[in-house]
């Protein structure tokens, strides 16, 4: 048995905040760089570099690289063979108290959803998906979602009947509704079978996987592809004014289902992808 200081997981947490909520991953800022050439509007290229420049602003002067700094969202898959020597919760939740102070990044939670709309001053409680896996470490991935892009996200509970072609329907009825509400261009993170709530999770933890890695299966990577190209038709584009590039890419995830069920979750992300992990 591997022991970790619930100390750690804060300090670490904290300081992957930082880095991922003022520096834009290698894989965005290429895809945006393939964008801008892409797009053939006058109006969509002179967003795509506004967004380029944003990113080498906010990385070189170490500042939030958007003003929605997002809801906290956790990942964490804890191997069968570590113990947390310490509340678990608590040391996320800590860690992302410091990293938003750390990192002066805007408070945006509040502590209930109906009347007392108050702001918990923190960014906490933090969201938390835990998984058991095997082996002895412990990965955790953030990811600050802005709710310009998550009051976006739809759940679907499709007839099978519909197949593939009702999935793909179901994704461009998502991002044409939404228009320039998630910021485009978007992500698209894509959750098929399971259940209502594993669909859901299916979609949001996809939006983890770098851009440009297809999945490896060759039907859901087709999919992808097809997703992609057919989201790009709806010529909503940068901002949603206009252009070819709606969205950047599309990350599919599939399970096995219920013979009477097809969940589809759609789940949108912004230009402003901010995730990262770390492995302790």
């Amino acid at each position: 048995m591997r022991e970790i200081a619930a100390s750690r997981i804060s300090a670490v947490l904290a300081e992957l905040i930082v880095k991922i909520s003022t520096e834009l991953g290698e894989d965005i800022l290429t895809a945006l760089h393939k964008a801008y050439e892409a797009e053939e509007s006058p109006a969509g290229r002179d967003i795509l570099q506004s967004l380029l420049e944003n990113a080498r602003i906010a990385k070189e002067k170490k500042i939030p690289l958007c003003q929605d700094t997002g809801t906290a969202i956790v990942f964490a898959e804890v191997g069968q063979e570590v113990h947390v020597t310490g509340n678990f919760t608590d040391a996320i939740n800590l860690g992302v108290r410091q990293g938003y102070e750390q990192a002066y990044l805007r408070k945006s939670i509040v502590s209930h959803p109906f009347s007392k709309r108050i702001n918990t001053n923190d960014n906490t409680p933090a969201v938390i998906h835990t998984e058991i896996v095997s082996g002895d470490r412990l990965k955790i991935s953030f990811m600050a979602k802005g709710s310009g892009a998550e009051n976006m996200s739809r759940l679907f509970m499709l007839k099978p009947g519909v197949g593939r072609e009702g999935v793909i329907e179901a994704v461009l009825e998502t991002v044409e509704k939404a228009g320039g509400s998630p910021c485009p261009p978007i992500i698209i993170g894509l959750g098929v079978g399971a259940t209502a709530e594993k669909a859901m999770f299916m979609a949001k933890k996809a939006l983890l996987r770098p851009l440009g890695i297809t999945h490896t299966d060759p039907e859901a990577a087709a999919l992808e592809t097809e997703v992609l190209k057919q989201v790009n038709k709806l010529g909503i584009g940068p901002l949603g004014l206009g252009g070819r590039v709606t969205a950047l890419g599309v990350m599919a995830e599939t399970a096995p289902t219920h013979i009477a069920s097809l969940p589809v979750a759609v789940n949108l992300q912004c230009h402003s992808a901010r995730h990262g992990e770390a492995v302790l």
